[in-house]
Formats: structure tokens, C-alpha cells, sequence
């Protein structure tokens, strides 16, 4: 698991897996506005994805993202990173800290359902 402490890194992140057009990934311009600048947003690696059809596009990891919003809530999204770009990032340095974020992952908004409750609907991703 890594962990992002700067809004910016998760920006450049989500830049990247939309400027190679990786499947897994919120538009940059909503991550800016909703992402808290101070705020720690974590990434926990769930599996290995490819584009077959892309064979340009190198192997990537599929991650489950929680995010910290601005309000403070938390909401969960997914995000295509390439292996060199996750891994210097952060790492959850304690067992603790892990159990809790997967604990938050679980119990977390998407931020589908999030847009949903906030009346935004799922048209601004």
C-alpha cells in the first residue's frame, strides 16, 4: 500500500493514466476541485491489468484509491498507475495504519454513490 500526502501527486497520477488513456481513472479536473490539498489519500494494489489491445501501453496496476475530500470524507475510486510511477510513492509504514485504511476502503463511498448523495450525479466524472 502507498500513500499520497500531496493533492499534486495524486493530480499528476490521474494525469497520467488519462493522458495514455488507462481505463481506471477520475477526470483530473474533478480530482483538483474535491481532492484535499493536505489531505492523504492512499493506494492499495489489487491486480495486475493489461490492455491486449494496447500492447504500446505497459502492464499497470490496478489500484483501489481512497480519497480524502476537502469536507474531509472519504470516498473510493479505482486508478490504473504504472509500476513506475507507484513505486516511489510512500509506504504505509505500520501494520496498524494498513488495517485501518482497508477498513475505510471497505466502508467508503465510490465516488459514483458520493456524486450520487451529493445530488451531482455521476455526469461529472
Amino acid at each position: 500500500m502507498r500513500r499520497q500526502r500531496l493533492e499534486a501527486s495524486l493530480f499528476r497520477l490521474e494525469q497520467r493514466a488519462c493522458d495514455l488513456g488507462l481505463n481506471q481513472r477520475l477526470d483530473p479536473a474533478w480530482v483538483r476541485a474535491n481532492a484535499a490539498p493536505d489531505g492523504t489519500h492512499y493506494l492499495w494494489p489489487a491486480l495486475w491489468n493489461s490492455l491486449l489491445h494496447r500492447p504500446d501501453v505497459p502492464r499497470q496496476l490496478r489500484c483501489e484509491l481512497l480519497i480524502t475530500l476537502r469536507a474531509g470524507e472519504r470516498v473510493m475510486s479505482l486508478l490504473d498507475v504504472l509500476p513506475d510511477d507507484f513505486t516511489p510513492l510512500p509506504r504505509v509504514t505500520s501494520r496498524e495504519e494498513g488495517t485501518q485504511v482497508s477498513e475505510l476502503l471497505d466502508r467508503a463511498p465510490s465516488v459514483r454513490e458520493w456524486l450520487l448523495q451529493e445530488g451531482e450525479g455521476s455526469g461529472r466524472l
